[in-house]
């Protein structure tokens, strides 16, 4: 995601480094997240790709984490560090986390909370890592990791229902014109990954029937799409509307899929020294979500500051698309969502067949939220 920059003045004292995916470290500590980050990520990546993953595939994983931009920040000690939150994308399935940080709804609860923006194929590795505390992510790339042994867990659904159609340029009439062509995706275990194998399902084709070519986020696939260097792939509003207003063609809609979207995600071995945080965190989405239902016009505002969309019309169908979808203030998972990934799984990976939905979410922290605590 592209960000403006701000270049600090010189300081003196002590110096840190941001992270390309927004993590912060001390340069006293930079060479030992580096060396942590090497073996973690090696670990995720295995989790995530198999025992098989080849060794230019992990250091491109790890360079994409380990760029950095220096700035200079003037440090002090402190007990804890603010809470990490990241978010993954720029499709306003992210909404509820922004509008939560833009009301102000962190600060009200008590809890300084630190909102990232991130690649949605570092993320899980970053929280296994503890890099970061809490993830805003679908489904899919939890499952996976939980499944591969993890402790990966979702404490809060936020959104229930898949919002992707797959486009295709405007000559491609029929899903056997796909056929050959090159489709963009993610990295295996992504969300984007999960959902382009879900549209090529429901259309009747295979991966094998097309090119299947790594690109990113959603972000990446659409900007691939206007550019002509991919023929199909997914979109999400407000990029999708955008799309169809440049002749892309929908060749499925997934709305009716049964899925898990984007929850709040923190490890499982981490819930007892995060839990004073992560009520207020929660009560401070639910915040946001109530602000979105009732103030259109700020939430218009806050979907185009985060996805850099400026069109009126196209904001405006942002919102009403999500609106229909419904972000859920009772913060609960979807069961039926999660075993439909679980059922999509199983076919590559065995442990998906014995699961059940309710392994994947504790709610103890939803609870507490409900119940006034």
């Amino acid at each position: 995601m592209n960000q403006s920059r701000k270049e600090a003045p010189p300081r003196t004292g002590r110096t840190a480094i941001r992270l390309s995916c927004g993590l912060r470290a001390s340069v006293f500590l930079r060479h030992r997240l580096i060396g942590n980050a090497l073996l973690l990520i090696g670990m995720a990546f295995r989790m995530l790709f198999g025992a098989e993953a080849s060794a230019a595939s992990l250091q491109s994983l790890l360079s994409s984490m380990t760029q950095a931009e220096v700035t200079l920040a003037q440090a002090s000690p402190r007990a804890s560090r603010p809470l990490r939150v990241a978010y993954l994308s720029t499709s306003a399935t992210m909404a509820s986390l922004w509008m939560a940080k833009e009301i102000g709804g962190f600060a009200k609860e008590g809890v300084e909370v630190e909102v990232l923006s991130m690649a949605s194929s570092v993320a899980i590795p970053a929280l296994i890592a503890n890099e970061i505390d809490a993830v805003q992510v679908s489904a899919a790339p939890v499952i996976t990791a939980s499944l591969r042994g993890h402790d990966v867990v979702f404490v809060a659904g936020l959104l229930n229902t898949m919002i992707w159609d797959f486009y295709a340029r405007p000559e491609i009439k029929s899903p056997e014109q796909l056929k050959g062509k090159l489709v963009g995706t993610d990295r295996p275990a992504t969300p984007v990954a999960y959902g382009t194998l879900v549209a090529l399902k429901k259309m009747g084709l295979t991966p094998k029937d097309v090119q299947l070519f790594p690109l990113g986020s959603s972000a990446q696939v659409v900007a691939a799409l206007h550019s002509g260097q991919i023929i199909g792939g997914l979109g999400a509003p407000p990029a999708s509307f955008v799309l169809e207003r440049a002749g892309f063609r929908s060749m499925v809609n997934l709305l009716d899929v049964p899925y898990q979207n984007v929850g709040i995600v923190v490890r499982r071995s981490r819930m007892d020294e995060l839990g004073s945080r992560l009520v207020p965190l929660l009560r401070s989405v639910r915040a946001g979500i109530d602000r979105y239902y009732s103030d259109k016009p700020f939430a218009m505002k806050v979907i185009g500051k985060y996805t850099k969309e400026a069109d009126a019309d196209v904001l405006d169908k942002t919102y009403e698309f999500y609106r229909r979808a419904g972000f859920r203030r009772e913060l609960v998972i979807s069961e039926p969502g999660v075993q439909g990934i679980l059922d999509f799984l199983s076919e590559t990976i065995p442990e998906a067949k014995k699961a059940a939905p309710g392994q994947f979410f504790d709610d103890r922290f939803v609870r507490q939220v409900n119940s006034g605590k």
